[in-house]
């Protein structure tokens, strides 16, 4: 069963991501949508969630996780930007990541208009990251 978190209005974290891409209307939803089905192929429990609303971002920013954080997906005028909490901790033999390269934690893949996506390379990311959390979730303090 899919777990969906409930946000501070009510409505749950997977309805507020319904209302996000139906409110991009271009290829930022549509963009959205197929990675967020892709997530959600690589692992059934994954938690949705939409954090971090603020006056700049009133909707807030879409968030996967399980056992922590996998992935956030931030939509831009020129790009959706998926960052891996984790990033820097996975193999990433396809090169999927081609942002935020340069930091300790995180990895990032923008996708701009027209671009596509190696499904299968992304949902292995997926799975590893969530490999990566039940793990860590799992260690003793």
């Amino acid at each position: 069963m899919k777990k969906k978190s409930t946000s501070s209005n009510g409505e749950s974290g997977s309805g507020e991501i319904d209302a996000r891409i139906s409110a991009l209307r271009d290829w930022r939803g549509e963009t959205l949508a197929r990675i967020r089905a892709l997530i959600q192929e690589a692992d059934p429990d994954v938690v949705e969630d939409m954090k971090w609303k603020k006056p700049s971002a009133p909707a807030g920013v879409p968030v996967w996780s399980h056992d922590g954080m996998i992935c956030t997906g931030e939509t831009y005028k020129n790009a959706v930007k998926l960052t891996f909490a984790r990033g820097a901790d996975l193999k990433d033999p396809k090169r999927l990541f081609n942002s935020s390269l340069e930091g300790n934690a995180r990895r990032a893949i923008d996708l701009h208009e027209g671009d596509r996506i190696d499904e299968s390379a992304f949902k292995a990311l997926v799975r590893e990251a969530v490999a990566l959390n039940v793990a860590s979730s799992r260690k003793p303090d």
